[in-house]
């Protein structure tokens, strides 16, 4: 089934634009459009962005590995190193501290019509990401500071996936129902 899909170049896309909208639907369904949520969540006060996103963890781990397991699915990872991670994280934070909204949550915002969302942010992503195009000559070179390759956590520690799988899952799990009985 995937193989087709793969080979099918108009086929991906459009399964892509009709995910990325059920996407941007159930972010906007579970609030992290709005401005307050987002900013109660940087003040730890409220932490429904971070439930969806532990949420997403664990559902998306727990299915990748099993379509993987009846190999209907190939895993790809991306190569990263420290240097690629702490320019990111830099890149993100800075955006994410000016305009109170991450890459998901400005396209939910635009979605349900934040203006702020619109301009602060679709220009920001735009601007962000034309100043890194021109930057990358120069700072290609930190960017591979502790270069660690295209490897995934069961790769480094060489066993089984499950092995990671299962405890990190709980473990999440854990710390989400933890959230619930705070009443965070």
């Amino acid at each position: 089934m995937f193989t087709k899909l793969h080979a099918q170049s108009k086929l991906q896309l459009l399964f892509g634009f009709i995910t990325g909208i059920i996407f941007g639907f159930l972010l906007q369904k579970g609030g992290v459009g709005r401005y307050n949520v987002i900013i109660n969540q940087l003040l730890l006060k409220d932490f429904t962005v971070l439930k969806i996103i532990l949420s997403a963890v664990v559902t998306g781990m727990i299915g990748i590995y099993f379509l993987k397991g009846r190999k209907l699915v190939e895993l790809h990872p991306k190569s990263g190193s420290l240097g690629m991670t702490v320019v990111g994280g830099l890149i993100f934070g800075i955006g994410f501290a000016v305009l109170g909204y991450c890459p998901g949550t400005i396209s939910t915002a635009i979605g349900q019509g934040n203006l702020d969302a619109l301009s602060g942010g679709l220009i920001g992503i735009i601007l962000g990401a034309g100043l890194f195009a021109q930057l990358y000559p120069k700072i290609q070179k930190f960017l591979k500071i502790g270069w660690f390759g295209a490897i995934t956590w069961p790769e480094l520690f060489q066993v089984n996936p499950w092995v990671v799988i299962v405890p990190l899952s709980l473990i999440i799990i854990a710390i989400f129902f933890r959230l619930e009985a705070a009443g965070l």
